[in-house]
């Protein structure tokens, strides 16, 4: 009886013993919150850093309002104020070459028919004249047109092999025709996309929606999206369309390329001034034909980095692939070849 009195007695202090050993970490927990509490504040001390790093977005550029008779179509009947080489170019083609030739033409064949009519009346001729050679005459009228097409011809001929001999680009842009807007790809600037459709006059939508304002061009030229470019920078145009032909024109730039489905067609041009100029579709391309409008901006370097940065975009073009590992690995693999033919001769020779 003693035996079992002392061995529950054992085990009863085992059993108080263990129930001791699982409360001490119990008690020392509370002692362990403040090293939690430690832990916990470098994490909320790092999120600062953590926004820190997150780069803020970049403010849009403030655009510029167009200027009257710059960019956009006037009261003249003649053509808008040229702002490209080959624009001004073109001018002086069109006023002192063509305008001359042909008012010098019309009031020549008016004088001849004037003359044939007073002269050879039936009047003054009751007998008509049984003439029906004259050489002279045939030179003249063969000769004449000949000189006349050469005149135009030389200079025409000329400011095509201007227009069609780009300088290198500083610039790319895919511009994309779509029924009816148009979206205007920066490949250089990492190939964001902006989306650009003509802005509705105020009594054409509902509050709180934008609408056209002076600050943004004229009725039908004035567009939510812009195309921002460079001053003084040569930017190269690739045209193409989503959908039916349509054709991106700007005539301030004397630029206008057709935009057809599955096909790649390329135009540019180089403005210094920075203003903001206006163009059209020019191919007829269905209902809103007329409601597709182009709205180009040009603005100092500063200004365009800033932009490029606000769309998501970078100033650091592309780097093309680098062609001399290429290169490397091609003469590697000429060189090995070579070598197995040559060890394929010897031991040729050796089993002759």
């Amino acid at each position: 009886m003693t035996r079992v009195l002392k061995t529950i007695r054992g085990l009863t202090f085992a059993a108080a013993a263990f129930a001791g050993a699982i409360a001490l970490p119990a008690l020392a927990q509370p002692a362990a919150t403040p090293a939690a509490a430690t832990t916990t504040a470098p994490a909320d001390a790092a999120a600062p850093a953590a926004d820190a790093a997150t780069p803020a977005k970049v403010p849009d550029i403030v655009h510029q309002a167009p200027t009257p008779g710059i960019g956009q179509p006037t009261q003249s009947i003649g053509l808008q104020p040229q702002e490209t080489a080959i624009g001004l170019e073109a001018v002086q083609m069109h006023n002192y070459i063509l305008v001359p030739m042909m008012a010098v033409m019309s009031i020549l064949v008016l004088l001849l028919l004037l003359w044939v009519i007073v002269r050879y009346r039936a009047a003054a001729n009751p007998v008509p004249s049984k003439t029906h050679h004259n050489t002279l005459i045939e030179v003249i009228w063969t000769l004449l047109p000949v000189l006349i097409l050469v005149a135009i011809a030389v200079p025409s001929i000329r400011l095509i092999a201007h227009q069609y001999s780009p300088p290198k680009a500083d610039l790319t842009i895919k511009a994309i025709g779509n029924q009816w807007f148009w979206t205007y790809q920066y490949p250089d600037n990492g190939d964001f996309e902006v989306v650009s459709n003509m802005l509705p006059e105020q009594k054409d939508v509902a509050a709180g929606k934008r609408f056209r304002t002076d600050a943004d061009g004229p009725r039908l030229l004035a567009v939510d999206e812009r195309m921002v470019v460079p001053a003084g920078a040569v930017v190269k145009i690739i045209s193409t369309s989503n959908d039916v032909i349509h054709s991106f024109a700007l005539p301030a730039a004397w630029t206008k390329i057709d935009a057809v489905p599955g096909r790649l067609n390329e135009t540019w041009f180089k403005i210094d001034r920075p203003g903001v100029y206006f163009g059209q579709c020019s191919e007829l391309c269905g209902a809103r034909h007329g409601f597709m409008p182009i709205a180009v901006e040009v603005v100092p370097p500063a200004q365009f980095a800033q932009w490029v940065a606000s769309k998501g975009g970078t100033m650091t073009k592309p780097k093309p692939a680098d062609a001399a590992p290429a290169a490397d690995e091609s003469a590697n693999a000429a060189e090995l070849s070579d070598t197995v033919g040559n060890d394929t001769a010897n031991a040729t020779e050796n089993k002759g």
